[in-house]
């Protein structure tokens, strides 16, 4: 099951939840790392990724946030975006969202 989550509406969701994984992907590879998200100016910043991540943001700059539930059940927030390199962090614009439950 999957609820569409206005992009504006993801700072307030996204307290919510406590760590997460930004995926990012270059040359066919997808790299996933454990990170925390800040809501700022309408953005999501990740500060230190890592500098693989950011790397591949550099190489290719959509990526996903993915964040778990805190407690089971729970749905998972995903986040597709585009993200850009500003130093050590990586400031990620979202495009779409959405909250995701297992079925079984």
């Amino acid at each position: 099951m999957s609820v569409v989550v206005d992009v504006a509406d993801v700072p307030d969701r996204l307290a919510e939840f406590d760590r997460g994984y930004l995926l990012t992907s270059r040359d066919g590879l997808v790299k996933a790392v454990s990170v925390r998200a800040v809501a700022q100016d309408g953005t999501l910043l990740v500060p230190g990724p890592g500098p693989g991540s950011v790397r591949n943001v550099g190489a290719n700059p959509r990526v996903t946030l993915l964040f778990p539930p805190v407690e089971s059940p729970g749905m998972t927030l995903l986040v597709d975006g585009t993200a850009a390199a500003e130093g050590d962090d990586v400031r990620v614009t979202a495009t779409s969202a959405i909250l995701h439950k297992p079925v079984a």
